[in-house]
């Protein structure tokens, strides 16, 4: 009976497996030196990088970055998801807000030539800028000057004539013709202003010229557009100039010397204007 609970004993409780500590053993025994295994998943990922490597790189589409916002689209038939584009702005044009000097709004020849040309030397520069307009309109500068002078009739002769003579001279030869300036008093800041006046309504009657023949800027080169761009901005110096308070001390000979050169300046840029719609003109009849 002993013997056979021994070996029931021995059948019922199976013998215990012991923990492996052959590995630690190894590991402990592998000198110090030695570089350990790579672990399996890293030694099986190895081959696969070394073929990678081998093969030119391929481009990987690339997550899009943030777009930026999408501009309105002014075509028609666009989708409905797409903003609207802004509304026009319903102010009126500063010009609509501009005032004569008697109170009245400004018509668009009186931003550049309040009351229209008044002596020969704006009306001489007037007809230079009808003859030079890309579309000749001389009778029509002559309706508006009798027009502006109340419509008196008796003038239509001189100032067709005057307006034959400077469209004659832009398809002949196009040359300065600076006014005589006579000046009696070069000493007071007042002689100072009324020449800068003078001088700013002589550009005005000029660019009115071009504004009466429908002048488009685009047909011009870029030389004759930036001489024209000039011409306005040393309108606007001598508008500013008109407005100054008069200085405490200042040398007024030398402001009419320095006016000297403003008109020889300034009639350079006319003509480099007139030359310039000149070869438009050209370019036109050609085509």
């Amino acid at each position: 009976m002993a013997s056979s609970k021994k070996k029931s004993k021995g059948h019922a409780k199976p013998a215990k497996k012991k923990p492996a500590p052959a590995k630690k053993a190894v590991a402990k025994a592998r000198p110090a030196h030695a570089p350990a295994k790579a672990p399996a998943a890293k030694a099986a990922k190895a081959p696969a990088a070394k073929a990678a490597a081998a093969k030119p790189p391929t481009a990987k589409p690339t997550a899009p970055a943030a777009a930026p916002p999408k501009l309105v689209s002014m075509k028609p038939g666009a989708s409905a998801a797409s903003p609207r584009p802004a509304k026009r702005s319903s102010r009126r044009s500063p010009l609509a807000n501009r005032r004569g000097p008697d109170g009245q709004p400004f018509v668009p020849g009186d931003l550049l030539l309040p009351g229209g040309p008044q002596g020969q030397d704006e009306l001489q520069y007037y007809f230079r800028g009808t003859a030079a307009s890309e579309h000749r309109v001389s009778d029509l500068g002559v309706e508006e000057v009798i027009a502006k002078r109340g419509g008196d009739e008796s003038l239509r002769t001189d100032l067709r004539k005057a307006a034959e003579i400077l469209a004659q001279r832009f398809e002949t030869g196009i040359d300065p013709l600076l006014p005589n300036r006579q000046l009696r008093d070069r000493r007071t800041f007042q002689s100072v202003i009324e020449r800068a006046k003078h001088r700013r309504r002589e550009m005005g009657a000029f660019m009115r010229g071009l504004d009466v023949g429908r002048t488009e800027t685009s047909h011009m080169d870029s030389h004759g557009e930036a001489s024209l761009q000039a011409l306005m901005e040393w309108a606007a110096r001598l508008e500013n100039l008109t407005e100054a308070d008069e200085p405490q001390q200042a040398d007024y000979a030398q402001f009419h010397r320095v006016l000297d050169q403003l008109d020889n300046t300034t009639e350079s840029l006319i003509i480099d204007v007139e030359r310039t719609l000149r070869r438009v003109r050209d370019r036109n009849r050609a085509s």
